[in-house]
């Protein structure tokens, strides 16, 4: 989820404008992790009344509670997870991002009370194949599904698709290979198929194109050892505009829908930025 025009974390943008202090509760981050001197994730405390989905998202404030800066910030956490985690990209001169590069373990900001979002598993129409299709900080929320136990008992495999210019860029990169961890295994029957792309560095990834070129020409399916198929295959895609709308664009020719109605579809989107 993220500011319009300046952080990028993942998706969709909400007004600046936060929520009163009776709707928000002061939490105190606990770790901090650089993956690059502009990519962070960061841990709070987590009042025992929050509640969201995986794939949902909160409001995040930084500065005095009575005139902080609020953004967007998909939930990147378990949902059963005693912290909250979220991801970041700091911009030069961004409002939120001047706050974000001072924040220190120990420090407070304030988090919404309420979670929002339709990137949830339950806008998707039942399915054998869920795929993950990510660009940047739109990485966060499926890696709060991919700690959701359902997923692993409803679906026959689980492929989550990364791409990132550099290799850096690739959060989570040794948590992820190390999925399912213990407490989602009693009643796993899902396999996880990871596939990283990094586009601007020759040879760190077998794979190195955007995307939607990936999918349109087959390269991404082969990869995966799966076939895209309308009956079986479930699409949830996050990350920047441009890579939402070839997505939908390529999708939608093969016959894949959003949620309309009430009515499950065979493909969710978030969007950052």
């Amino acid at each position: 989820m993220g500011a319009i025009g300046e952080l990028r974390p993942a998706p969709s943008a909400l007004p600046g404008a936060g929520p009163s202090l009776e709707k928000s509760t002061t939490e105190r981050v606990l770790q901090i992790r650089h993956w690059t001197p502009t990519l962070l994730s960061f841990r709070t405390t987590r009042h025992r009344g929050f509640r969201f989905r995986p794939g949902h998202y909160t409001r995040l404030g930084l500065g005095d509670p009575e005139a902080a800066v609020w953004r967007p910030y998909s939930l990147a956490s378990a949902a059963y997870d005693e912290f909250l985690e979220f991801i970041a990209v700091r911009v030069p001169g961004g409002a939120f991002s001047e706050k974000l590069a001072t924040l220190r373990v120990g420090d407070t900001l304030q988090v919404d009370k309420a979670s929002y979002g339709f990137l949830t598993v339950d806008q998707l129409a039942p399915g054998k194949d869920l795929w993950l299709l990510a660009s940047g900080t739109g990485l966060g929320p499926f890696l709060s599904i991919l700690h959701d136990p359902a997923v692993w008992r409803d679906y026959r495999r689980l492929i989550l698709v990364h791409s990132v210019r550099r290799a850096a860029e690739l959060a989570w990169r040794e948590d992820i290979a190390a999925l399912p961890r213990p407490e989602l295994r009693a009643d796993a029957t899902a396999t996880l198929r990871y596939l990283p792309v990094v586009t601007r560095e020759p040879g760190a990834t077998t794979l190195a194109e955007r995307i939607p070129l990936l999918l349109a020409d087959g390269r991404l399916e082969a990869a995966a050892g799966a076939t895209l198929d309308l009956a079986d295959s479930r699409l949830m895609v996050c990350g920047n505009p441009e890579l939402a709308k070839e997505l939908r664009r390529i999708l939608g020719e093969r016959g894949y829908a959003t949620n309309r109605r009430g009515m499950p579809g065979q493909m969710a989107f978030e969007k950052y930025w």
